[in-house]
C-alpha cells in the first residue's frame, strides 16, 4: 500500500468517525486529499476500491440517511460499535502473549498493524511493557521475498500470477490464483486461494515462488466464497506427517520449542565445546531449508548434525551473517 493511499484511507476513516451525521459522497470527494480533482469515473473506481479495502481490514462503511426523518439523501459513516474494541478483561499472561505476537510480526512486515493493535489496547486502559517482553526472544520470522507482495494482493482481493517450482520440477510453471489468505502451517508460509487454471482451491508455498508476483486482474474483482473455513481448508491441503527428520545438538536449558517437537532426546551428550552440557534431539520437519533458518536463529545454542544438507545450509547462512557483520 503506497504512502499516499494509506494517508487517504486514514483520512477517510478519521472523517467518518468524527462526523456527527453521515457524510455524502460529494462531501467526501471535496474534503479528502487524493479524491479532490479526480474525474467522475476515476473517483468512483477509487472510492469503491477504498471501501472494499477498508472492509477487508475490518472497518465497514455504512450507508445511512443524513436526516433521520427523511431518507432522500444518504451518506456514509463508520459505526463506532463495529470499529472500537469491546470492553476487555485480559490477564497479565494474555497481555504478554499479545505483546509477544506484536514483536514477532515486526519480522513479517506488519509492524504498523500490530502497533495499532497495541495502541487500541492502551486506549482500553491496558499497558504492555514491551521491554519486559524482550527476554522471550520470539523466533518467528518471514524471509520469503514474496510475502509482502502476496499479502498486499490478498488484502486488496487482486488476482495474481507467479512462477512456481516444486522440488521435483526442473523448471518453474506459471500459476494464476485468486488469493484468499496468507497462512502459516507446518513451519512454512503459504498462500491459499482458487487456482484459476484448475478451478479449485490450492495452496502454494511462498518460498517456492520464483521471481516477482504480478497482478492478473483488478483489485476487488473477487470475493472469498461464503462459508469458506480457511483453517479447515489449510489443514486439508497440508501434508499430514513431516516428510524429513533432522538431528541437532541443543545446549541444555535452550531450544524449548524444538524439544517439544522432538521424537527422541538423548541428554548429556558431548557438544562442540567439549562439555556434556548438550542434548541430542531428533526433530521431524517439513523442510530442511526452513529448519536451517530455525537452527541459525538460536545463535550458537543449537548445532546441526544431520542430514549433511542441513549442515551445509546452516554453514552458508552463518557465513552470510559473518560477512554482513564484517
Amino acid at each position: 500500500m503506497t504512502a499516499s493511499k494509506s494517508e487517504r484511507l486514514m483520512n477517510l476513516v478519521i472523517m467518518l468517525l468524527v462526523a456527527r451525521t453521515p457524510v455524502t459522497k460529494d462531501r467526501i470527494r471535496d474534503v479528502i486529499e487524493g479524491y479532490q480533482g479526480s474525474p467522475d469515473e476515476a473517483f468512483e473506481k477509487m472510492f469503491e476500491r477504498d471501501k472494499a479495502e477498508l472492509r477487508a481490514l475490518g472497518i465497514p462503511l455504512e450507508l445511512a440517511a443524513i436526516d433521520k426523518y427523511f431518507d432522500d439523501e444518504l451518506g456514509y459513516r463508520i459505526a463506532r460499535s463495529s470499529f472500537e474494541l469491546p470492553e476487555l478483561d485480559l490477564e497479565p499472561d494474555e497481555l504478554a502473549v499479545l505483546g509477544l505476537a506484536a514483536q514477532v510480526w515486526q519480522h513479517a512486515g506488519l509492524a504498523a498493524t500490530t502497533s495499532q493493535a497495541l495502541v487500541k489496547l492502551k486506549a482500553a486502559g491496558y499497558e504492555v511493557d514491551r521491554q519486559a517482553l524482550d527476554v522471550l526472544q520470539p523466533r518467528v520470522a518471514v524471509d520469503d521475498p514474496a510475502f509482502d507482495t502476496v499479502l498486499e494482493f490478498t488484502t486488496s482481493r487482486t488476482p495474481i500470477t507467479f512462477d512456481y517450482r516444486r522440488p521435483t520440477d526442473r523448471t518453474a510453471a506459471t500459476r494464476r490464483l485468486e488469493p484468499w489468505a496468507v497462512v502459516t502451517s507446518r513451519e512454512r508460509w503459504y498462500v491459499v486461494g482458487k487456482d484459476l487454471d484448475r478451478g479449485k482451491p490450492r495452496m502454494f508455498r511462498l518460498s517456492r515462488i520464483v521471481g516477482d508476483v504480478t497482478r492478473a486482474g483488478q483489485p476487488g474483482s473477487f470475493e472469498v466464497p461464503p462459508g469458506t473455513d480457511i483453517r479447515e481448508l489449510t489443514a486439508s491441503l497440508t501434508p499430514n506427517t513431516p516428510t524429513e527428520q533432522a538431528t541437532v545438538l541443543a545446549r541444555q536449558g535452550s531450544a524449548v520449542l524444538l524439544r517439544r517437537r522432538s521424537v527422541r532426546v538423548e541428554v548429556g551428550v558431548r557438544g562442540p565445546d567439549g562439555t556434556l552440557a548438550w542434548d541430542r534431539l531428533e526433530v521431524p520437519t517439513y523442510s530442511t531449508r526452513d529448519f536451517a533458518g530455525e537452527v541459525v536463529s538460536h545463535l550458537g545454542d543449537v548445532v546441526a548434525v544431520e542430514p549433511a544438507e542441513l549442515r551445509e545450509l546452516v554453514l552458508a547462512r552463518l557465513t552470510d551473517l559473518a560477512g554482513g557483520a564484517a
